[in-house]
């Protein structure tokens, strides 16, 4: 199914504490609570229902779940018992665990937890079986509403729970995450860095630790400091190796939470430690630093007591910094954005959105590899007007990530290979054709393509202008994208493919009689013999009278004309109205025809009668048509075959509508040699007439 875009150009950042109701009903979380209790009943969410259908997509369980309220479960359930914190976290029977490792971050950063945990919730007064979340998705924040129905087998929870069997805040999370990703199977495999980013609507940098700068620990420190959501893994080589445990008790292929770093003297020296949090709530590091190594004899009971250190199988450890970069092999740290940074925090970011698709046959062009159809990819321009303090360059941080993938998967979806290129910007407003990748090289790009749903990296580069390429790795690969620009002074960007243009030629006037080509003077007998006396034609005498013209032409390859497009003819060029064509109004149209049909040759490489979708926007463009990418699209369905070819009717039919479109909007143009179609105008025009 195509991806249609439908709100092009850059965006603000919502205000904090907006959130958009997600529920079928149109009502908010208040709205249902209150109506449950006016009724006297508990809310059941025919949303996200207490059945197979909110579990797997794929597969039947192995056991036989029964969905049960916390109250049925426990004699007191509580939502939150003695505050969330990182031990109310331990693993189910769900492959979740970058979800777990997510929440236990989420729980270091109280203010980013209130926002996805609000707190005007309870078991107490007001309960009616019916709870919420707040998750940042795309530029926005969604108030996500579940019943507390929740999978067991034998009065336990089945998937995530809390340490304390009364306490449910967890498990009520991770219900509406499944709910958002449309079902608990969804969450199978994944990067704590998706989670962490839809909790906070921060954006995440990875670190390869033995790449790792030389202050790297002080880089994590700070991030500590600032709130951000931290995690970290193992990599695995092959299916194999995941989840197998190492001699040193770390589990690869495993996402782990960094929640926290310090520093103890230990033998006259300082030694730089990390803690980090396995999500199993069990199985942890047993080297060096370890609950119950030798080391920690060394360190006095207050300086234990103040690093929280207790020899319990909690699944937390703390180890030396030095072994964590030797056996860790990734850490990734989210970024909070200005809307989820504390009031008193000195950076902030400034942040610019864009929302887009790639869509095959238009805009799914592929990387630099594929330079044929590449340049059809969406482009943003970037304005870097300000460099950072003290400095010569300016820093900013994109971020590129694909929407909805793991809620596509029931509909065999996986995640696209996704990056994106840098060029420096020739002095022209309008969107960049192939030529001018051929010969120009990119400023920076993306580290590399990968099948992540977001790949982020920061750059640091003159102040000037600059084209933003994002794309898949293949072309004809189709997805709707979010594209976010970080930068630490304010940048300006703007979708070259956001506005429609029309060029309007002036009207061809007839040549005279006397200065008739021999050509010319074949067509005038042969129309004259079809239209009889009154020298019109109808559409069916239009569809005879240029078959039989088209057909004497060697140089272009057709079946034949339709009569629809004869018919869009008669309606483009009858100046009396009387839905004829005189000879004078076909000669003006044969003019026309004769360039488009030039041009289709042009663009039909092969000799094969068919012109590439992707070459549909350099034609359009040489006949006076400038296109956004998202109209192009439309185009695109509407005329391409499944091999996004288009046929010379299928070519003359759109440009006859489109001079249709033109027609009819002079009159509003401001401008007699440029106008503007917003999208609802564009469809009306060339999709009706």
């Amino acid at each position: 199914m195509p991806y249609l875009h439908r709100a092009p150009g850059p965006q603000k950042q919502p205000a904090p504490g907006h959130a958009r109701g997600t529920h079928s009903s149109g009502q908010s979380f208040e709205q249902l609570r209150q109506d449950c209790l006016q009724k006297g009943v508990l809310f059941q969410d025919a949303d996200f229902p207490a059945n197979n259908t909110s579990l797997f997509y794929s597969e039947r369980p192995q056991i036989p779940f029964e969905w049960k309220r916390p109250g049925e479960i426990v004699k007191n359930p509580e939502f939150i018992l003695g505050g969330a914190t990182r031990t109310d976290i331990c693993q189910g029977e769900l492959g979740d665990c970058w979800l777990l490792a997510a929440i236990a971050s989420l729980t270091l950063n109280q203010k980013a937890l209130a926002r996805v945990v609000p707190q005007d919730q309870s078991f107490g007064p007001g309960y009616a079986g019916i709870f919420h979340f707040q998750f940042w998705q795309h530029s926005e924040w969604l108030d996500v509403v579940i019943d507390d129905r929740l999978p067991t087998f034998r009065d336990r929870l089945v998937f995530l729970h809390s340490a304390d069997h009364n306490e449910f805040w967890s498990a009520l999370l991770e219900k509406a995450y499944a709910k958002l990703n449309g079902s608990y199977e969804a969450l199978k495999g994944g990067s704590a860095m998706e989670a962490m980013e839809d909790f906070t609507g921060g954006v995440a940098e990875t670190f390869v630790t033995k790449e790792a700068p030389e202050n790297f620990h002080e880089i994590l420190e700070k991030a500590l400091k600032r709130g951000c959501l931290v995690g970290c893994s193992i990599d695995i080589r092959n299916a194999a190796e995941s989840e197998a445990r190492t001699p040193f008790g770390l589990i690869k292929g495993h996402a782990y939470t960094v929640t926290g770093i310090d520093q103890v003297s230990f033998r006259g020296q300082k030694i730089r430690l990390i803690r980090v949090r396995n999500p199993w709530g069990q199985v942890e590091w047993n080297g060096s630093w370890s609950d119950s190594s030798s080391e920690w004899r060394s360190i006095g009971p207050a300086e234990q007591q103040r690093l929280c250190h207790m020899a319990l199988d909690d699944g937390e450890f703390w180890m030396a910094f030095s072994d964590f970069k030797a056996h860790f092999d990734k850490v990734e740290v989210c970024n909070l954005t200005p809307d989820a940074l504390e009031e008193d925090t000195v950076h902030r970011w400034e942040v610019t959105v864009h929302q887009g698709s790639w869509v095959r046959g238009s805009t799914a062009g592929g990387c630099r590899n594929f330079l044929d159809t590449f340049w059809t990819n969406p482009q943003i321009k970037l304005s870097l007007t300000e460099t950072d303090e003290g400095q010569q360059n300016c820093t900013f941080l994109v971020a590129l990530m694909q929407k909805d993938r793991r809620k596509l998967k029931r509909f065999g979806a996986n995640v696209l290979t996704i990056g994106y290129a840098i060029y420096q910007c020739p002095e022209r407003e309008e969107h960049l054709e192939k030529d001018f990748f051929r010969y120009h090289a990119s400023q920076a790009r993306s580290r590399t393509f990968i099948n992540l749903r977001e790949v982020s990296d920061r750059f640091r580069l003159p102040p000037g202008e600059y084209i933003l390429i994002p794309s898949t790795f293949e072309p004809h690969q189709e997805a709707d994208f979010c594209l976010r620009i970080f930068s630490e002074k304010k940048a300006i960007t703007r979708d070259l493919d956001g506005d429609v243009g029309i060029d309007l030629p002036q009207p061809l006037k007839p040549s005279p009689p006397g200065q008739e080509t021999e050509d010319e003077q074949q067509f005038r007998a042969l129309f004259a013999r079809v239209a009889g006396e009154d020298m019109e034609v109808a559409a069916e005498e239009l569809e005879y009278v240029l078959n039989a013209v088209l057909r004497k032409k060697k140089d272009i390859k057709f079946e034949k004309l339709s009569l629809i497009s004869c018919k869009n003819i008669i309606s483009l060029m009858d100046t009396s109205g009387n839905g004829k064509l005189e000879f004078d109004e076909f000669k003006v149209f044969w003019d026309k025809l004769k360039t488009w049909i030039d041009l289709f040759r042009q663009f039909d490489v092969d000799k094969s009668g068919t012109m590439s979708s992707y070459e549909l926007r350099s034609a359009l463009k040489a006949t006076g048509f400038q296109l956004s990418s998202h109209l192009l699209q439309l185009i695109v369905l509407r005329y391409a075959d499944e091999e996004l070819q288009l046929c010379f009717d299928d070519f003359l039919n759109c440009l006859v509508r489109l001079e249709n479109a033109s027609r009819v909007f002079q009159a509003l143009s401001t401008k007699k040699e440029f106008i503007h179609l917003n999208i609802n105008e564009f469809i009306s025009l060339t999709m009706n007439i």
